[in-house]
Order: C-alpha cells, then sequence, then structure tokens
C-alpha cells in the first residue's frame, strides 16, 4: 500500500474546513488547490505548471541520532508535502504579517486582508498584489485591525515593486541577506519568507517560538534548552544534512496537533491529500 501523504496547512493563506482550499499566484498563472476529496490544482487564469509541491518523509531522518520521543512522534506522522508560496511578494507579505502575533491571530488577519482588498479566485481571494497594498489607506488598515502591520507591508511592498526583478536571481541564502535591507524586516521574517518561497526551511529560523514550543510537545521526556541560541545549537547538530527536512515535519507535527487533526498512523481515511 502506498503511504499517506498529508498536506502541511500551517500556512494562513489556507481556508481550513471540511475541505481546505487555497488560492495562490505564480509567475504564470493564478491557481485554485483544494485538498479534499483529493488533491486538485485547478488553473483560474493564465498558464504553465502548477504550484510545486515538496514531500518530506520521516524516514530521512533514520539515520540521525534523534531524542527517542521527537523521532517516533514524526515516523507517526508519515509523509507530509508542503505547497511552495510561489509569489515571492506574498511570502514576503505572510511573514511580515506573522511578526509577533500568535498562528491564529496572524490566520484571521490574512484571511481578513485576502477578503478586503485581493482578487477572487474561485471560493478562495488571493493576497493583495504590492500595488493593492500601497492602494489601501490608513483607515482601511485600521478598519482589518492591521493598523501596527501598515508600515512595514508598505515598505515591503515598495522595496519589492523596486528590487523584485534583482531578488528573483539571488539564491536563496543571499536572498535573506537581502531582504532584510528592507525596514522592519529582520532575520525571522527574511529567513520565514524564502524558507515559505523556495521550500527550503534550513533557512527557516529553527529556533523560533513554533519550532521550539512543538519540539517539546511532541517529546516532553527530552530537556530542551529554553535559549534560543542553545536551541539552535542542537538543532543544528541533532539534524545535521538533514535541517530542512526536520525543522519542516517539526512544524506539520504542530499543524496536526494545533487543529485537532487526527492521527495520521490511525486515522488515514481522513487524510488532506
Amino acid at each position: 500500500m502506498t503511504p499517506t501523504t498529508w498536506t502541511m496547512l500551517e500556512h494562513p493563506g489556507w481556508e481550513l474546513g471540511p475541505a481546505p482550499a487555497r488560492a495562490l499566484r505564480t509567475p504564470t498563472g493564478t491557481w485554485l488547490i483544494h485538498t479534499r476529496p483529493a488533491y486538485t490544482a485547478t488553473l483560474i487564469t493564465g498558464t504553465g505548471p502548477a504550484p510545486h509541491r515538496d514531500v518530506h518523509d520521516p524516514a530521512a531522518l533514520d539515520a540521525l541520532a534523534l531524542p527517542a520521543g521527537l523521532h517516533a512522534a514524526l515516523r507517526r506522522l508519515g509523509r507530509i508535502q508542503r505547497l511552495r508560496t510561489a509569489d515571492l511578494w506574498e511570502a514576503l507579505a505572510t511573514a511580515i504579517i506573522r511578526q509577533v502575533i500568535r498562528a491564529g491571530q496572524a490566520r484571521t488577519m490574512h484571511h481578513a486582508l485576502r477578503t478586503a482588498a485581493g482578487q477572487r479566485a474561485g471560493t478562495c481571494a488571493l493576497m493583495p498584489t504590492p500595488e493593492q497594498v500601497l492602494a489601501l489607506s490608513d483607515a482601511a488598515f485600521a478598519a482589518l485591525g492591521m493598523a501596527f502591520k501598515r508600515r512595514p507591508l508598505r515598505a515591503a511592498a515598495e522595496a519589492y515593486l523596486l528590487h523584485r526583478d534583482e531578488w528573483a536571481e539571488l539564491p536563496a541564502d543571499v536572498l535573506v541577506k537581502a531582504l532584510q535591507a528592507v525596514p522592519r524586516i529582520g532575520p525571522w521574517t527574511a529567513g520565514a519568507a524564502v524558507a515559505d518561497h523556495t521550500g527550503d526551511f534550513s533557512l527557516y529560523p529553527h529556533a523560533d517560538l513554533a519550532v521550539r514550543t512543538w519540539a517539546a510537545k511532541a517529546d516532553p521526556a527530552t530537556a530542551w534548552p529554553a535559549d534560543e541560541g542553545a536551541f539552535a545549537a542542537l538543532w543544528r547538530a541533532l539534524a545535521g544534512p538533514h535541517l530542512s527536512t526536520l525543522t519542516v515535519l517539526t512544524l506539520a507535527w504542530g499543524d496536526h496537533h494545533a487543529h485537532h487533526r487526527p492521527d495520521p498512523a490511525d486515522q488515514g481515511s481522513t487524510a488532506h491529500h
């Protein structure tokens, strides 16, 4: 039997519910993605290939000397697929929205911005373009409960319109550094945005609260360092060449845990394909 592959739904662009869906842009088209009853990618406008999915298999971690509890939890999770955010602007705006707020609040805010100012794509709405964000008034941001996101989103929109061609040519690790020249974008935001855009979670800020929280919940028997620097050093040492896989699978474990989804090992029939 082919192992179940679960779709990771941690990105706030997903509309959750019985049939999770997400609309997103690629360089050549606009797509609507559904996860049930089967994974489908429907072209709304444009041409070109569907958005890329990265598959992460916990079997890749078998050679690592991981704490037993974490290894067992990730093995139970099974294979994960994650949809890349093909539009760098959306990845950057999403990372800004996620700054210093809880995941649930970020999801609500992301939905509100897309619904109020973004283009409809089937049953979902797209992230507003940089031009649409710059056109929003101060009052519009305030009405969305996003007054404190106004300046960083505007700064990012202006920088993206100015540098997008240059940024598109940069290697991922260099792009992380380049994005930090934008006001109010630091290492966390830049790393999260580029990981979302490229699928390379070795660039993700792997000592952030989400990774530390889910590692501790998946494996409470291990004495995980509370200090970010110490945790980051341990995480890198544990992961070796599989830093991206270990990080994204731990976030995927948290995604299932946070939304009270059935354990993949027990409920294969309810998987998000």
